[in-house]
Parts: C-alpha cells; sequence; structure tokens
C-alpha cells in the first residue's frame, strides 16, 4: 500500500478533486461530514468505563464475594440533544447511493449507541448492547471453552512495564508515523480515570496503573496505534470522513484486525489468547444472568489468575453488561476466514468499516473514489508478516498461532 504524506495530496485536497469530477455533490459531503463531526463529539468507549475500576480491583481480589459497585465520569453530551442532532442529519439530500447507504446504516447505530448512553448501568442497557454487538451463539462459546482447556495458563508472562515505560513507547511507535506523515494527528497520553488501554479518537489512553507483559508490548503497539490509529488517521483523509470516524458495525473487523496485527508481528501469546476466550465466556455467562462474582468464579476456573479475572469481568459488567468483548474473537475468526477465501485486507486499512460494508466499499474504490493510505501499519513492512496471516488463515487450530 502506498503512503500519502500530507504534502503531496493536491492543494484543493480530495473533497474539491472529486466535486469538480461529479462523483460526489457537495451536499453528499456535507452529510457525511456532518455525521463525522457528529460522531467526533460522544466518547462513546470513555462514557461507558467506569472511573474506579482499579481503585476497588484491590478490594474486590481481598473479598470477591460481593459485586462491586462501579461508578462512572457525568455524560459529555444529553442524549436527547444528542438523539435530536442525530436525527437531523441531513442524509435525505445525498444523492449517491452507496454513501447514502453507508451513511443510513450508521445513523442507525448512533440511535441505537444514544440509547445505550441514556440506559448506562441500568438494567435496560444489556438488551441494547446485545443488540448493537451481537448474540453470542454457541459455536463462538465452544471455541472460546476448547481455548481456555486446551492453552497452558497460569504466570505465563511475568516481565511487565509499567505505565510511563508503555507510553514512551507508544510515543516512539508515534514518532515512526510521524515520520512518514508529519501533518499526522496520532496522541498518547497517561490518564488517571480509565482502565488498561484504549484509543478515543485519535488518542492512546494509558492507565496510570497500566502493566503491560514485556513480550506483548510490541503486539500491543501494533493493535492499538498500528490498526485504530493508523485507520483513524488514513479514514479521516478520505473525501468520506465516516471513514475514520466509523461506520456501522465497525468495531468487530477493527478488533479482528487489531489482533489480527498481534499475529502478522508475532505477539500473540498463549495468555493473549486465553483473554479472549475468557471474555467471550464471560459475555455469554453475563447473558445468561450470572452474577459479576459468579463470572469471576468462573473465570478463575478456567485458570485465570484473581486478578485477570477480575479484569475480564470489570469489562464485561461495566455500564450495566457491555457486550462487546465478544466481537474480539469472533473478529478474528471472520477475517482468517475471509483471507483463507482470498479475501484482500488493504482496503480495510483506508478507514473503520465492518466487513459487511466491503462491498461498498469496494464499489467507492473501483470507482475512484478513494484517497490512498497516509500510513501502512508498520508491521506490514516486515517480510514474515504476510506470511504469518496466511499461515494464520490457513490453520485449523487458533492454539497452533501462539508464539511462545
Amino acid at each position: 500500500m502506498t503512503t500519502h504524506p500530507a504534502h503531496a495530496r493536491g492543494s484543493g485536497g480530495p473533497e474539491t478533486d472529486l466535486i469538480e469530477k461529479g462523483a460526489f455533490s457537495a451536499t453528499d459531503l456535507a452529510a457525511d461530514h456532518a455525521m463525522a463531526s457528529l460522531a467526533g463529539t460522544v466518547r462513546f468507549l470513555l462514557e461507558m468505563t467506569p472511573v474506579n475500576a482499579d481503585d476497588i480491583r484491590a478490594q474486590f481480589l481481598a473479598d470477591p464475594e460481593n459485586d462491586p459497585v462501579f461508578e462512572y465520569r457525568p455524560l459529555d453530551v444529553d442524549p436527547d440533544v444528542l438523539d435530536a442532532e442525530v436525527a437531523a442529519l441531513p442524509l435525505d439530500a445525498v444523492a449517491d447511493a452507496t454513501l447514502a447507504a453507508l451513511l443510513r446504516n450508521r445513523q442507525r447505530e448512533m440511535t441505537l449507541r444514544v440509547e445505550m448512553l441514556r440506559a448506562r448501568n441500568t438494567p435496560e442497557f444489556l438488551q441494547l448492547s446485545i443488540a448493537q454487538y451481537g448474540p453470542v451463539l454457541p459455536a463462538l462459546v465452544d471455541t472460546a471453552d476448547d481455548l481456555l482447556t486446551r492453552l497452558p495458563h497460569g504466570r505465563l508472562e511475568r516481565d511487565s512495564v509499567g505505565a510511563e515505560s508503555f507510553l514512551a513507547a507508544a510515543k516512539a511507535e508515534i514518532a515512526h508515523y510521524r515520520s512518514i506523515d508529519p501533518d499526522a494527528e496520532l496522541h498518547a497520553e497517561i490518564r488517571d480515570d480509565v482502565s488498561g488501554v484504549l484509543v478515543e479518537g485519535n488518542t492512546l489512553l494509558i492507565s496510570q496503573n497500566a502493566a503491560v507483559a514485556g513480550p506483548r508490548v510490541n503486539a500491543l503497539l501494533q493493535h492499538e496505534v498500528g490498526t485504530h490509529l493508523v485507520t483513524q488517521v488514513n479514514g479521516l483523509a478520505q473525501p468520506i470522513r465516516m471513514l475514520g470516524a466509523g461506520l456501522a458495525h465497525y468495531d468487530e473487523t477493527q478488533e479482528g484486525l487489531a489482533v489480527l496485527a498481534e499475529i502478522a508481528c508475532g505477539g500473540l501469546t498463549a495468555s493473549r489468547l486465553r483473554q479472549l476466550a475468557a471474555r467471550v465466556v464471560a459475555v455469554h455467562a453475563l447473558v445468561g444472568g450470572a452474577s459479576f462474582v459468579e463470572t469471576h468464579r468462573l473465570l478463575t476456573g478456567h485458570g485465570l489468575p484473581a486478578g485477570s479475572a477480575y479484569s475480564v469481568a470489570m469489562r464485561v459488567y461495566r455500564a450495566g453488561g457491555f457486550t462487546k468483548d465478544a466481537i474480539y474473537l469472533r473478529g478474528l475468526l471472520a477475517l482468517l476466514d475471509h483471507v483463507a477465501r482470498g479475501g484482500a485486507l488493504d482496503l480495510l486499512f483506508l478507514g473503520k468499516f465492518s466487513l459487511e460494508d466491503l462491498p461498498l466499499v469496494q464499489d467507492l474504490a473501483k470507482r475512484g473514489l478513494l484517497a490512498p493510505a497516509r500510513l501502512t501499519p508498520r508491521y506490514l513492512s516486515e517480510a514474515e508478516s504476510a506470511e504469518r496471516i496466511h499461515d494464520a488463515a490457513r490453520a485449523d487450530d487458533l492454539v497452533s498461532l501462539v508464539n511462545a
């Protein structure tokens, strides 16, 4: 994939070029830009993340018999106002059929996410989360159970780095991309109100209590920076800016692509694959009515250390039942199947969208309506990456993908 530095993009920009060619109308792109701007005002993952998860961790582990009580930051946006803004998006004026379909699908999802914000930390939240991220089917649960049974467990990764060290590694990774495109907006910072490591918009957020296993540092950088941040930069450089903000149901393909990056760079460890399987099992238990304590006990029974089991359960039980974590393993399996069937990955790095929408994005690409990528994930420059991806797609057993 060819990189596309800022200084080579043309004086009028990709939007002007396409309008002058008659490919999109100004009204088409205005609707897209309005939706991207609105989507950028909602820090959805932060709104779902407890602010006290790290604080009560030790308390729960000392007495794991009572469900923890999570607290959340005040919502940045009023759901009623946001709902009205989503409904008012000028999509009726979009003439291009492909763009209209993509934006309408995302509008429906945004309406659902508003309902999730409104129902945060209430009994109604779980069913909305299932509607957003889909059900956990028996075949996926069986795969997860099998992985937890067969993968080695215990303290497999003893050496870890703290928040400051990981931040330094992240900044070095970001510097690599800025050396290719100095205008690329990628950032990283340590926060006291997040748990673990996550990307929100164009920023990698690192908990001040983060501890990343040494063998996982590069893999996590390729997951968070090389996938989530790179596709965000590439997407926002497109004439269709929703490719940066994220089209409907992009999460599953994004997370699958990010885990595939871990495989491609040789960084998928046994404990990481166990973690992904444990998330599926935890979501299944949640949907089945298990309490936090019961799910924590289930996970430790599968061999997870108590602290790891807490982290998995916290992510799943936050906000009232956040089922997103089942999509990591499901998204990986879907992408491996895509590659095994001869599918290419190149378009997936141009922005955030689902495999289901790939035919629509391919239509845009064939019509010459997409800009080249500004950035290419660093791991793709390694000679072994393509071979690892294709070996993974041909593998009959996920356990064989583990790099011990």
